[in-house]
């Protein structure tokens, strides 16, 4: 295996800053999600759902995935999602085994909210992370040891 290219001090203070303004970030949403009376866990799964790629619902496997948790944990949040009435599980039409999960209005409500929350503190902060990321794909003109081309949602656990 070669060796990996020694990092300079400059990279190392661009992921500090990085990660920092991504934790600002995630502290951010923590916070909108417990303000609006729903987990931040709760708030992933539900924009997990409408924001699946083609399609307004998910299943639990693919949410699962999504969330990056297991099969069990997520049955578990759709349970506490269900009984807050933010949503609702639709069995399959073509697969009486499967089931699809979907917001309920109430969800669709919450999420928003939420939403447009979150577009106005990206807003704020987006210049800085554009910054960055620039930074961290390149350094002195070459490709960062940081940047990757995988595209987005296709890493595995």
């Amino acid at each position: 295996m070669a060796r990996p290219k020694e990092l300079i001090k400059s990279q190392y203070e661009t992921l500090a800053a990085f990660r920092y303004t991504l934790r600002q970030f995630i502290r951010f949403s923590e916070q909108a999600a417990q303000a609006a009376g729903i987990t931040a866990q709760q708030h992933q799964a539900l924009l997990a759902i409408k924001g699946f790629p083609g399609r307004d619902s998910v299943t639990v496997g693919e949410l699962a995935e999504r969330l990056q948790l297991r099969h069990h944990s997520t049955v578990g949040l759709i349970d506490r999602l269900v009984a807050e009435k933010l949503v609702a599980r639709v069995p399959s039409a073509e697969d009486r085994r499967q089931v699809f999960v979907r917001l309920t209005s109430r969800g669709e409500n919450v999420l928003e909210k939420l939403t447009s929350a979150h577009d106005e503190q990206l807003k704020r902060i987006g210049p800085e992370l554009n910054l960055l990321l620039r930074r961290l794909a390149y350094v002195d003109g070459e490709k960062s040891v940081f940047f990757t081309s995988m595209p987005v949602g296709t890493r595995k656990r």
